[in-house]
């Protein structure tokens, strides 16, 4: 196994402001950074698999976002591309409109770069795409080509969706930073549902400062979004990124699955909390029971039971398209009662609820993003428990690549804080990114 810290690595691409820092400075960049991209992909692709659709159109826009490249997970609504949402079902549609996430980009100047790879319907039957680390290995699911585009380096930024654990574990997996907001910090409007209670829009990148400067352009609301809840706004220096938050105090959190994780994700994670606590971090073990005891039983029924009543009815109408993974997950559902549903749903609130009270004097969670490497084969993405206690309540949380697993594939850790505390938790993650000044590099398959 590659010690984390040590032993250095080719250094990966540009992040997004990296890249808006080199295109103030010379404009004509733009335009061949966009193409640039494109012909990586294009070469990288027929390996990788990353992509449903890349674009045609590369030239830069003028904003905020202006010749930044964005790759969009192939279940948010695209009205100039197709959408299909990892289903034969969609195989050639167009959706009329983009999705709200997508019209804001355009807005921003971003060129939209093409659809990735989800699983069907963001929910666990994989789709092609390999891990770029190792194509025997999954790169995790549901926005697995997302994850995958970014760590081979052809984009810098790109969109997920998380449910369960859809951006945090293939973000680990990938060697790269992924970000799910606050529930309800980006309307979904435009994206395909899986579980209206569970749904987060989020993002992968290269750096912190990325996935900031992302969420502080993005966060909105939307009147089509019954469940959105702002965030309080922020801005990002494109010089200087988002002011770390120095020496924070961390609630180290294993719950009671830690025995599972692998030896190697074991010892990542004890080397980054001897280094924040050598560099003055405050750290404390403690304990979630009650969400820890709770959070997987009520989140998979709070999944089943609203993803049965969106798919029933595309299974009864395409039974030949839809595939046996779903057809099992819904007649699952079907088995849930009403009172369970309610009893999960109640937990959830109290959960939500009791949280910030439960995390007070903390500045964040430091946690594991998964149990360790992706694992081998993609026809599973990988177990979500780890990340499924932040989506059920809903928390900000952050997976930042921390070192490699005995089978040189990348691992993570991750940062978790209280609801709509996005911004202090972005700052705590700067700053762990700066102490660790882990930088995994680019695959091997991106060096061809």
């Amino acid at each position: 196994m590659t010690e984390p810290f040590d032993a250095p690595l080719p250094k990966a691409g540009a992040g997004v402001l990296d890249l808006l820092r080199r295109f103030a400075a010379d404009p004509a960049a733009a335009a061949s950074h966009g193409q640039e991209c494109l012909k990586r992909a294009q070469a990288i692709e027929p390996e990788l698999k990353a992509f449903e659709y890349l674009p045609h159109d590369v030239a830069p826009k003028t904003g905020p976002l202006g010749g930044i490249p964005v790759a969009i997970k192939d279940i948010i609504a695209t009205a100039d591309m197709p959408t299909t949402n990892g289903s034969p079902i969609y195989r050639d549609h167009v959706p009329a409109a983009d999705a709200w996430v997508v019209e804001r980009l355009r807005a921003l100047g971003a060129t939209i770069f093409g659809k990735t790879v989800s699983t069907e319907f963001a929910w666990r039957h994989p789709g092609p795409t390999v891990n770029p680390w190792n194509p025997a290995h999954t790169p995790g699911g549901s926005s697995s080509g997302s994850a995958a585009a970014v760590a081979a380096g052809l984009v810098p930024l790109a969109l997920g969706t998380q449910t369960l654990g859809s951006v945090i574990r293939p973000a680990a997996f990938n060697g790269v930073v992924g970000f799910k907001p606050s529930f309800g910090a980006i309307p979904r409007v435009g994206v395909h549902p899986l579980s209206p209670s569970l749904d987060h829009v989020g993002f992968f990148a290269r750096r912190v400062d990325d996935v900031a400067l992302a969420l502080s352009l993005l966060a909105g609301s939307s009147a089509e979004d019954l469940h959105g809840r702002p965030l309080p706004g922020f801005a990002v220096d494109i010089e200087t990124g988002v002011t770390p938050l120095a020496k924070p105090r961390l609630a180290v959190v294993r719950f009671a699955k830690w025995e599972r994780a692998e030896a190697e994700q074991q010892a990542v994670f004890e080397s980054v909390v001897a280094r924040l606590r050598s560099a003055g971090a405050a750290i404390e073990e403690i304990e979630l029971k009650a969400l820890d005891a709770v959070n997987w039983d009520a989140i998979t029924t709070i999944m089943l039971s609203e993803a049965t009543t969106i798919f029933s009815d595309l299974i009864a109408r395409f039974p030949d398209r839809v595939s046996d993974v779903m057809k099992a997950h819904v007649a699952s559902g079907r088995s849930k009662t009403a009172m369970e549903y309610l009893t999960a749903k109640a937990a959830q609130a109290a959960r939500q609820t009791a949280l910030a009270g439960e995390l007070a004097g903390f500045d964040a969670v430091l946690t594991l993003p998964a149990f360790g490497e992706a694992p081998h084969g993609i026809d599973w993405t990988g177990d979500a428990e780890y990340c499924a206690p932040w989506t059920f309540v809903g928390a900000p949380a952050i997976a930042l690549p921390a070192g490699f697993g005995k089978n040189g594939l990348p691992l993570g850790v991750q940062i978790a804080g209280t609801c709509r505390n996005d911004l202090h938790v972005l700052r705590v993650a700067k700053w762990v990114e700066t102490v660790t000044a882990f930088d995994p590099g680019l695959p091997l398959l991106a060096r061809r």
